[in-house]
């Protein structure tokens, strides 16, 4: 199922295939069924669309929020990096397929690509209700990147993606969702307002799943979260943190204060 989604180019395509195979496992476990836990190779780099044209970070062409564009270039942004979430929850069931995890990993990570497949098509409606789409303006070639560095560590895939990618997104999103209160986009900012809340949950799976494998590995989990990001994150943490949120999600202000600044990996 998982290597299905990761296989399926088409955004759309795609998130609907994520959400029927999550009703699917939901239904099976609900009933006390148990969905056998197979073996499928998953790619290193997921099927994408013709469009969006991927670009260097540095090509991105920057758009001032205050604008039309400016606003539709933040939903195509909100859309690329919900696209790639589906991709990145799907890969983290299939990659790691040979470490013994509880039926709750699965349970949790198939939750959260069904809910980030929703997020995808809440964004792109919003950008279709503007006169745009998918896959009209460049994107992030980037994105990718930390699933590729931790592809063979799921430690430091928990540690750089839930607990520092997703993290992050409780810090901005916020702001975003001023900026589209303050053009009245209503649709926008009722869709922030739903990924705002469930990510939060996204992030915490992070957290508790890092803390159990430190638990069963005698580890700090502090010190192995440091370790990790250090080695895997390309750069320092940059503030201001949410703070409230990020304790929500398991995640204390001694875990991201200290990565504010670029240290040598231990």
């Amino acid at each position: 199922m998982a290597v299905e989604v990761l296989g399926t180019a088409d955004g759309r395509v795609k998130t609907a295939l994520s959400r029927a195979h999550a009703a699917t496992w939901f239904a099976a476990r609900a009933e006390g069924r148990d969905i056998p836990l197979g073996r499928a190779q998953p790619p290193l780099r997921p099927a994408r669309p013709a469009r969006p044209e991927l670009l260097d970070p540095r090509d991105v062409p920057r758009r001032r929020p205050g604008s039309e564009q400016g606003r539709i270039a933040m939903l195509h942004a909100v859309a690329h990096i919900e696209l790639n979430a589906v991709d990145l929850h799907w890969d983290i069931v299939a990659r790691f397929a040979e470490i013994p995890m509880p039926l709750g990993f699965y349970d949790d990570w198939v939750k959260s690509a069904d809910e980030e497949s929703k997020h995808f098509n809440m964004i792109c409606d919003c950008l279709e209700a503007i006169g745009s789409h998918y896959g009209a303006l460049p994107a992030h070639a980037g994105m990718w990147r930390a699933a590729e560095d931790t592809a063979n560590d799921l430690m430091g895939r928990l540690a750089v993606v839930p607990m520092v990618l997703e993290a992050r997104g409780l810090d901005v999103t916020p702001g975003m969702i001023d900026i589209f209160r303050r053009a009245n986009e209503t649709q926008a900012v009722e869709a922030m307002q739903v990924i705002y809340a469930e990510e939060v949950h996204h992030v915490a799976y992070g957290s508790k799943w890092f803390h159990f494998l430190c638990g069963r590995h005698e580890l700090d989990p502090k010190e192995t979260f440091h370790a990790l990001v250090r080695r895997y994150f390309h750069g320092a943490l940059k503030p201001p943190f949410n703070e409230e949120k990020r304790a929500e999600a398991g995640i204390p202000p001694d875990f991201y204060w200290p990565l504010t600044e670029i240290a040598p990996a231990r």
